[in-house]
């Protein structure tokens, strides 16, 4: 088969968000998920544009993949090539290949689902394992019990609160009250919820987002915070528990979060909000 790379360009991203929509499966652990895109949206369409890279098989998107960061290429296939030995060797070739583009020099991490060729194909030409996630699974086959915090779901007039819980809680100044306008008019965000978590006392004191693939897929939580004046009181596992069931109220089957396993918080905040974590996943890194 011939395998063609492309770069999508900004009217492509909305194909490459279609591919990974049509790939989300209760049967792989999280993989690169149309939300992810969608929250790198907020840096603008085009900034995002030339950091996706997709490759087509007689105009089928096959594979796609998103630098995440410097230094943090993420990618995925279609499920019924995740195992095909032609598409691993044409990746491993545009990913060794410094003039084809799609990675930048140096050392360069890669997450890839659990079950790709594409791993053995890497390791075998001396890519190495690198750092270890825990991907987390809460279905919602049932009802969501309450949360315990009075939700309510970020709009225009409250993106102030939202952005300011989420600076808060991870110390950065990047995510304004403008960088949230900006990710909500991105048509991926048609699909998606800000939610705000507030205690007894009306304090903003927990944010999350959450990212439909369309009814009966997996829906996902990217990013969720707790603002660092209210940390403790077990806000972080309620605002988990409000996205589990927001994503329930949008079709989803079920809710995928993933944490670095050295995050040993992260991991059991939330496991006590019912996310189960599957086995674990080292991604793979190619040496400097």
């Amino acid at each position: 088969m011939t395998i063609v790379l492309n770069e999508p360009g900004v009217d492509g991203l909305t194909g490459a968000v279609g591919a990974l929509r049509e790939w989300q499966d209760d049967r792989t652990p999280l993989q690169l998920h149309p939300g992810d895109l969608g929250w790198a949206w907020a840096l603008g369409a085009e900034k995002l544009a030339a950091e996706v890279r997709t490759w087509s098989v007689d105009g089928r998107i096959v594979a796609v993949g998103f630098l995440d960061g410097p230094d943090v290429l993420r990618l995925t296939t279609a499920p019924d090539l995740r195992q095909d030995g032609e598409l691993a060797s044409r990746l491993l070739a545009d990913l060794d290949d410094p003039e084809r583009g799609v990675l930048p020099p140096g050392k360069v991490g890669l997450e890839l689902p659990n079950g790709a060729l594409l791993r053995e194909v890497l390791l075998e030409a001396g890519w190495i394992l690198d750092e270890a996630w825990t991907p987390l699974r809460r279905d919602l086959a049932e009802p969501v019990k309450d949360s315990g915090l009075r939700i309510e779901v970020a709009g225009p007039e409250t993106a102030g609160v939202r952005t300011a819980v989420h600076r808060s809680a991870f110390g950065g100044q990047k995510f304004t009250e403008e960088v949230w306008h900006v990710l909500a008019a991105g048509p991926v965000y048609a699909d998606a919820r800000c939610l705000i978590g507030y205690d007894d006392q009306d304090n903003a004191v927990a944010a999350a987002t959450v990212w439909s693939a369309g009814p009966g897929k997996p829906g996902l939580l990217e990013p969720m915070g707790v603002h660092a004046e209210h940390r403790g009181h077990g806000y972080g596992t309620a605002i988990s528990v409000a996205a589990a069931a927001a994503l329930r109220e949008m079709g989803a089957s079920s809710a995928l979060v993933s944490a670095e396993s050295s995050n040993t918080a992260a991991v059991a905040t939330y496991k006590a909000a019912g996310y189960q974590p599957s086995s674990e996943r080292l991604d793979v890194s190619r040496a400097a």
